[in-house]
């Protein structure tokens, strides 16, 4: 019996009861208005709900003599084999060894489905994270907010959600003509300007600019800065989105800041524009000292912001206002940004905007910002002499043991990575503990095929060892946390939930055969651990899965 099958039992006997009580207390009542939580004392029972508690006021009951009742009913359900009260009106529900063990077969067959929800079915999100200036390589800062970034989003899709991972490329404004400048100076020679971007990669990227345009040298003075900058863009892109996948972070759109400030082929207006113009119909713009300001100071800002300058100009906030109704524009209800340490005063700007542009700021948007990440011994980049690259972490550490220790943590708290524990192979390492575990599962049905023992036979009333009634218990909250982890926007929730589940199976594994020994012969029990077995395999996988971790058959 799953958890959604006990709650649908629980409504059954809940609802003729509260409606024999005071009639029209059941009304509208379902199945997610009582909630079954895992007792934290196993002792206590499989599940444990407060629906007596919950709903005595509405019914006008004393809750422990409806809990009373309520008991009595669930006792009755197929699968339930003890019911308790407790305290003031807390119901215990001990599933029978049949009716709890029946996951393992029910994980087997879903398979690549288990742990998928429907908890944010109708949800269409617009997810944006990384976007970092194209003009050097990913530093460590920019491998946080993918690792968690992508695993947020494959949170949400595996609860249903409509979801579009957004890269937005900063190719727009003083930084690029910079970059340029940098290159064309490499190219030619010459040494970097001084407000331009250091690094041997400016020279690599100069050689590979030369190498394509040969005659770059040759070209018109502003045509060379204008052809050094838009091909190393192109080329610093590529490797961005190299190193990305190399991380196995995928993107679904890489959006160019250009586009925003982009006339038409007959002069129509920018997205830009046409944002200023949106906003002003919208009732806040207004214009001052002959610029145009927003008034986001009414949604929280702490002071109105200038979106076009007395000069004429764009501010950056006119990019972040053009941005945003575009992403309305093509759809998306909800908007999430995942920002870095550094941009803490982007969240009520951009909240503000989303109430300015007509949105709910606590509903239709989301600003999350991510904290600082160091590494214990981390070099410097040799290319990029400042900084600590994507690329050189992965190759030192492994994209595994890498996207694992940065989705392990909370976004909103800094960490500090030890290279040395993360490179080893023993269970002091959490990426090795729970890999380990999932290759042991591969040993195991390995090992019994060789022995004989196959799934031919399920009989779940046979798993009564306390380790397989633990297993199989924290097997059935691997739903519920999936749906938590992507409603908080937390996957570190998977990973602990996968140390646990790891730690589980091993003891598991220590007390409970799934091969006879010696000449035994092959009996149904060791038939039924082996779905037990294999259900733990699908979960462990499943579960890395979602960190974007790979989950080996062999270590």
């Amino acid at each position: 019996m799953n958890p959604e099958a006990l709650s649908a039992a629980l409504l059954a006997v809940v609802a003729p009861l509260a409606e024999a009580r005071r009639p029209g207390a059941a009304e509208g009542l379902t199945a997610a208005d009582l909630p079954l939580e895992r007792p934290k004392n196993r002792d206590h029972g499989d599940w444990a709900s407060n629906a007596a508690l919950k709903l005595a006021k509405a019914v006008g009951a004393n809750p422990r003599e409806f809990a009373t009742d309520i008991a009595a009913g669930l006792a009755q359900v197929d699968g339930v084999a003890d019911v308790e009260v407790a305290g003031p009106g807390f119901i215990n529900i001990r599933l029978d060894a049949a009716a709890a063990g029946a996951l393992a077969k029910t994980i087997v067959d879903a398979g690549a489905a288990f742990g998928t929800n429907e908890s944010q079915r109708g949800n269409t999100i617009n997810l944006e994270f990384v976007s970092a200036n194209p003009t050097g390589p990913m530093h460590i800062g920019h491998t946080r907010w993918a690792a968690l970034g992508d695993s947020m989003a494959r949170l949400l899709l595996a609860s249903g959600a409509t979801l579009v991972r957004e890269f937005y490329v900063n190719d727009a404004g003083a930084q690029m003509d910079r970059f340029g400048r940098s290159v064309l100076a490499a190219a030619k020679g010459e040494p970097t300007p001084e407000d331009g971007y250091p690094g041997s990669y400016i020279d690599d990227l100069a050689q590979r600019v030369v190498s394509g345009v040969p005659d770059l040298l040759s070209l018109p003075e502003d045509e060379q800065l204008l052809t050094a900058r838009d091909r190393a863009y192109e080329l610093q892109l590529g490797d961005l989105q190299a190193s990305l996948e190399k991380f196995n972070v995928h993107f679904d759109v890489f959006f160019s800041e250009r586009t925003l400030h982009a006339k038409g082929a007959n002069g129509e207006p920018s997205l830009v524009d046409e944002a200023v113009d949106r906003l002003r119909e919208q009732g806040h713009v207004f214009d001052e000292d002959g610029a145009v300001w927003v008034r986001t100071t009414d949604f929280g800002d702490d002071k109105d912001r200038v979106i076009r300058r007395s000069n004429g100009e764009y501010t950056y906030f006119a990019a972040d206002a053009a941005y945003y109704l575009n992403k309305g524009d093509r759809g998306f209800a909800h908007k999430i940004y995942l920002l870095g340490a550094d941009h803490h005063g982007y969240v009520h700007r951009l909240k503000a905007l989303a109430g300015a542009a007509g949105d709910d700021p606590e509903k239709d948007i989301e600003v999350l910002i991510g904290q600082l990440v160091s590494v214990n011994g981390a070099r410097l980049s040799k290319r990029a002499g400042n900084i600590i690259e994507l690329d050189d972490l992965r190759e030192w550490i492994g994209t595994d043991a890498l996207r694992y220790s940065l989705a392990r943590y909370p976004a909103d708290s800094p960490l500090t990575l030890d290279p040395e524990i993360l490179r080893k192979r023993t269970n002091d390492n959490p990426v090795f503990y729970v890999q380990y575990a999932h290759a042991r599962t591969h040993n195991v049905a390995r090992n019994a095929h060789a022995s004989g023992v196959d799934r031919s036979e399920f009989a779940p009333e046979l798993l009564t060892h306390e380790t397989e009634s633990a297993l199989l218990g924290a097997l059935q909250e691997f739903p519920r946390i999936v749906a938590f982890a992507a409603e908080v926007r937390e996957p570190h929730r998977v990973a602990r939930y996968l140390e646990e589940l790891a730690g589980l199976y091993h003891r598991w594994y220590d007390n409970c055969r799934v091969i006879p020994l010696g000449d035994e012969p092959v009996e149904p029990v060791h038939r039924t651990r082996l779905w037990l077995n294999d259900a733990t395999g699908q979960v462990l996988r499943n579960g890395l899965d979602l960190l974007g971790v790979t989950a080996p058959e062999r270590m």
